[in-house]
């Protein structure tokens, strides 16, 4: 019975142990990480034009892409296709009813 209640003390001296140990390298790791992931970062693109009048309807992102579906003062739809990488214009599609 002597020797079931020293195997018990050991094995709980070496589960203290071992929790204090994954603490301090988790706490060693944070401490000397970088900047924060959240960082924010300057973004300079030019402005990208849309004809005056116009209304954004709708936006879709994609990896490296943003569509936007503007609603023109005359009544039709136009889609611009931006580049998120470079923030440029890419080209724009109009879109137009069949008859």
């Amino acid at each position: 019975m002597r020797a079931l209640k020293i195997l018990v003390f050991v094995m709980g001296v070496m589960l203290v142990a071992g929790f204090a140990t994954l603490v301090a390298v988790i706490a060693g790791r944070v401490s000397r990480g970088g900047p924060a992931a959240t960082a924010a970062h300057g973004f300079a693109a030019p402005p990208i034009e849309i004809p005056r009048g116009a209304r954004i309807e709708a936006m879709t992102a994609g990896p490296d892409r943003l569509i936007l579906a503007l609603a023109l003062p005359e009544g039709g739809m136009q889609l611009v296709v931006i580049d998120l990488t470079k923030g440029v214009r890419l080209g724009t599609i109009e879109l137009r009813q069949v008859p």
